[in-house]
């Protein structure tokens, strides 16, 4: 990998940062559309995750940690396997949700 390429990999990492994501103003948006499915700390919701017969990811591990804001950020907005788009999150606030999530890191 280039210097040129890791430099913009990780500017794409951090621009929720840089444009002044706020996971406070997350967290608020995230408590009205994310905890009943996501549970308050980002640990499923055990009884919605049998319901739907999902195994849903802890949103502090490892493995969503991982993901680049993109890639959450293209979650949030146009769903992912059961989980549909969560459409009353947009614009901005889809920033400030994936810093509160990366608050949540294990």
């Amino acid at each position: 990998m280039t210097k040129g390429f890791a430099a913009f990999a990780l500017l794409l990492t951090l621009a929720p940062i840089a444009w002044g994501a706020d996971a406070a103003a997350g967290k608020a948006v995230y408590d009205k559309s994310c905890k009943s499915c996501h549970g308050a700390v980002g640990t499923a919701n055990p009884a919605i995750a049998k319901m739907m017969k999902v195994d849903m990811k802890d949103l502090g591990s490892a493995d969503v940690q991982g993901q680049n804001d993109a890639a959450i950020k293209a979650i949030i907005e146009t769903g992912k396997g059961k989980m549909h788009p969560i459409t009353t999150v947009t614009g901005s606030s889809v920033d400030d949700v994936i810093s509160y999530v990366r608050t949540l890191k294990k």
